[in-house]
């Protein structure tokens, strides 16, 4: 069945969207950055999201678009199977980069090129956004990285300090999320 991609907008953006989304993610291995140092080490875990989460989910989703950002929604059948959202803030020492805030794709359709697809328009969305640059603060497991990588996306030359400080432990040379930027 074929796949759609469209932009959403605020009223689309509800709970039910997400009715029958998968967010299911079986990690083994993880890139961290430990004293300046890209390693692979050995964490195990199941990443599921609750009601919680995609309820706060549907608030940043809602956020992005009234602030002039852009969400994507990928449909098969009706049903969102895939989402992307870019924001529209600028920023970096030369207003370079705009936030890939959210890409997902549902565990059912992972495989099948629909993260690239997405990954694609909402390159273009940034780049109609002034943005030279995507930044990304990708989850840190070893498929997420090789996806980011194999599209291009490389380490990010200059760290947005909030972004990358949510994702530091407590004593700062551990960074858990991947901060990356893809060139548009």
């Amino acid at each position: 069945m074929e796949i759609s991609i469209q932009l959403l907008s605020e009223p689309q953006i509800t709970r039910e969207l997400f009715e029958g989304f998968e967010r299911h993610q079986e990690v083994t291995k993880c890139w961290q950055k430990e004293w300046g140092i890209w390693v692979l080490n050995d964490v195990c875990f199941v990443e599921e999201w609750n009601e919680s989460q995609y309820q706060f989910l549907v608030e940043c989703l809602k956020n992005t678009v009234n602030t002039k950002g852009i969400v994507l929604g990928a449909f098969q059948g009706g049903k969102l199977v895939g989402f992307a959202s870019v924001e529209s803030r600028r920023f970096g020492s030369r207003e370079q980069y705009v936030q890939l805030s959210c890409i997902h794709v549902s565990n059912s359709c992972r495989g099948q090129g629909l993260g690239k697809r997405l990954f694609s328009y909402a390159s273009f969305g940034a780049g109609k956004l002034g943005a030279e640059r995507l930044y990304i603060s990708a989850h840190p497991a070893q498929e997420t990285q090789a996806f980011y990588h194999a599209l291009g996306c490389v380490e990010a030359e200059e760290y947005d300090a909030d972004l990358a400080q949510a994702y530091m432990c407590q004593h700062g040379h551990i960074l858990y999320d991947c901060q990356l930027e893809y060139a548009l």
